[in-house]
């Protein structure tokens, strides 16, 4: 029960909730997930990224079970009275709307794939199996490939040989009603499990002019007979499990954080049901046999198709690659940071601005390389909250320390999903010489940053990477980011006491002039500003805010929102995933209007901009309007004042807003409602990059 409590103040808030001003934080979550799926059904996007999107539609819908829905489960077990004591919403009602919504979105999904991509797929001349019998031609190769890569990992059980079944989460399953012979009166069942080190497709010999591909589960379809050779197989279908993997790590850490989080991990693989996703074909007893069998509650029962584990459609072979898929934009290379023998001596000219991946994000691996190497450096300090498995910053760090130059890293163990890796890597450079420090109590650290200090004949000097997205060079080249290169003295003298704060527990000054650090003037400096505007307006001048944000979910930010539209503040919200303002509301919001970008690139900055009547300043942050971004997490907000990089980000923002391509805006209900396509088309992100392409191209002397 205490863990209920426990999840009960991690997701709710403490302000009062009122349902006719804040849309639910699920919900709307769900709104960004079916936007996603809305591309999957675009016959103006390229076929296999239509593809890609289903695949990011169902990993995005199994996270949330694994997480959100199994939070959710947890609190409706508290009872009605705990419940209207301790909540503002009632979790029993919030888990049927999202059934509901899941299940219409599921429905689409399945007409999706069959209808539209299966048949275009056909089209262009590449047939899936799905539902079909495999063609003679093929079916000796199938075999062999079974024989060869499948048998020996697909580990049968039958149900009489294990009275309590073990489903892993996410692995995906068949279940086999088998019939022997010579007691043709008995039924006996059995689980197969799919491998889960096989590629999930197998590409086939071209027939007729035709390409072919398989689920590795109709590979194994058609060779059950050389698994159970004494039996027949009457029924065969599919099914899957979530299990709850929303470990708590914030409180009490009472022993190593690292023994910890591998103890939280193990607690994963045994995590309650969320979600039991099954062949909808499945006849009703063996549906009950299961239920009993892995302890199911009917409301852990979700209906689905054939095949599960529809992210695995992003490795789906195309054999007529690079055709039907979208040409990658090429990173715009930045000469002014080309022909300078050093990135110190770049920065040291004035503040570089990178917008990812648009432009490379070898330059922030060139700056952990330098610093690595560089004599002149004696001290390297970062915050590592997702890093890249094979990772050149992390190398990079060893290096430095090898080399002699303190290293100190804050490694957040409690990244979701990431813990594993990231303790890998806190070892690796722990074993180097790297001080390493880990998650603090009751917070996760969640900031971009780096310093670094340098020596020269006649200073020591501090440069800075500020950032909106990880150290992580995998992910950079499909998140829209931005990173800040610095030798500002102001803005490196604040965050050295972020350092000082995260590795030396030493407190950080409330009256930071330049940095927007979360749980110490985070909240307060962007109050500030927005009241600044409401004052703008009431003095008869104008006041004007642009927030891009991954999440809108902190209600005293949406609060303050209403009382600047409604004081007349002209509000531009540029929200990729929840939003629980509703825009254009008559009498509370009619001055804010919200768009939602879907499109090639995962947008991820989060950029603040507040006209200040004629004087306007801009911030780029790690943090999202959330609770726990805003109050239980340390995040790194910061300026740009380098009229370069601000003019390129007004250009992106402009480019945004005008988007009516990708962009949908959303109503006070959160619907997509297509934007003005009689204007001349504008596709932000394609644009964004063709503006960078040309003023590098423009650029003097080259």
């Amino acid at each position: 029960m205490d863990y209920c409590i426990k999840l009960a103040e991690k997701y709710t808030t403490s302000m009062p909730l009122k349902k006719d001003l804040m849309i639910d934080r699920d919900l709307s979550w769900l709104s960004f997930n079916r936007r996603i799926l809305q591309e999957a059904g675009d016959s103006t996007v390229p076929l296999y990224e239509r593809i890609k999107f289903l695949a990011i539609y169902s990993s995005n819908l199994d996270e949330f079970f694994r997480v959100r829905v199994a939070a959710i489960r947890s609190l409706a077990g508290l009872g009605k009275k705990r419940i209207q004591k301790e909540l503002e919403f009632d979790p029993k009602l919030l888990l049927k709307d999202i059934l509901s919504e899941v299940n219409d979105q599921l429905d689409l999904l399945g007409r999706t794939f069959r209808n539209d991509i299966l048949t275009d797929l056909k089209e262009q001349g590449i047939r899936l199996y799905h539902r079909d019998h495999v063609l003679k031609s093929h079916k000796r190769e199938v075999t062999a490939y079974f024989k060869s890569h499948v048998l020996a990992g697909i580990q049968p059980v039958f149900f009489e040989d294990s009275p309590h079944l073990f489903l892993e989460n996410n692995n995906l399953y068949l279940i086999l009603e088998l019939q022997n012979p010579e007691i043709p009166d008995k039924l006996e069942y059995a689980q197969l499990r799919i491998p889960e080190g096989l590629p999930r497709f197998r590409q086939l010999s071209r027939l007729r002019g035709k390409d072919y591909i398989i689920f590795i589960d109709d590979i194994i379809r058609e060779n059950l007979s050389f698994v159970f050779p004494d039996h027949l197989v009457l029924n065969c279908y599919s099914i899957k499990l979530n299990r709850d993997q929303d470990v708590a790590l914030e409180k009490k850490i009472s022993e190593h954080i690292v023994d910890r989080v591998k103890k939280q991990l193990e607690k994963r693989k045994v995590g309650v049901p969320t979600r039991f996703l099954y062949d909808q074909q499945m006849p009703d007893h063996m549906l009950t046999l299961l239920s009993d069998k892995l302890g199911l509650k009917a409301k852990e029962l979700v209906a689905g198709g054939r095949y599960h584990n529809m992210n695995d459609l992003m490795k789906l072979p195309n054999p007529k690659a690079p055709l039907l898929e979208t040409p990658g934009l090429q990173p715009v290379a930045l000469r002014v940071l080309d022909q300078h023998q050093s990135l110190f001596d770049a920065m040291d000219e004035q503040d570089r601005m990178l917008h990812f991946p648009y432009q490379s994000y070898d330059y922030i691996l060139r700056l952990f390389s330098e610093a690595a190497i560089d004599p002149k450096v004696i001290s390297i300090r970062a915050t590592l909250y997702r890093i890249a498995a094979n990772s050149v910053v992390g190398q990079a760090l060893i290096s430095a320390a090898k080399n002699g130059k303190k290293v100190e890293v804050f490694v957040e163990l409690k990244a979701r999903f990431d813990e594993a890796n990231n303790i890998r890597w806190a070892k690796k450079m722990e074993e180097a010489g790297v001080k390493v420090t880990y998650s603090l109590k009751d917070l996760k650290v969640h900031a971009k940053v780096a310093l670094i200090q340098r020596v020269t004949e006649r200073k020591t000097k501090s440069y800075a990477f500020f950032g909106t997205g990880n150290f992580n060079e995998s992910t950079a080249g499909i998140y829209a980011d931005h990173g800040l290169l610095t030798a500002h003295k102001g803005m490196c003298k604040e965050l050295n006491q972020v350092f000082e704060y995260l590795q030396h527990g030493q407190s950080i000054s409330k009256n930071l002039k330049h940095l927007l650090v979360a749980r110490f003037n985070m909240q307060k400096r962007f109050l500030r500003m927005i009241d600044r505007e409401i004052e703008h307006v009431k003095n008869g001048k104008e006041g004007q805010i642009i927030i891009k944000l991954n999440n809108l979910e902190e209600e005293t930010m949406i609060v303050k929102l209403y009382e600047a539209s409604q004081a007349g503040v002209k509000i531009d919200l540029i929200i990729r995933g929840i939003c629980r303002l509703k825009p254009q509301t008559p009498g509370l919001s009619e001055n804010i209007r919200a768009i939602r970008i879907v499109d090639g690139y995962l947008e991820h900055a989060r950029i603040f901009k507040f006209a200040n009547n004629g004087d306007p300043e801009l911030y780029l942050s790690s943090a999202d309007w959330m609770g726990r971004n805003l109050h239980r997490r340390i995040e790194v907000g910061f300026p740009i004042y380098d009229d370069v990089a601000l003019e390129e980000l007004n250009e992106m923002l402009n480019l945004q807003l005008a988007d009516n391509t990708k962009a949908r805006l959303l109503d006070e209900n959160l619907q997509h409602i297509p934007m003005d396509t009689k204007r001349k088309k504008v596709r932000s992100q394609n644009d964004f990059h063709q503006y960078l392409k040309q003023k590098e191209a423009a650029r003097k002397g080259w």
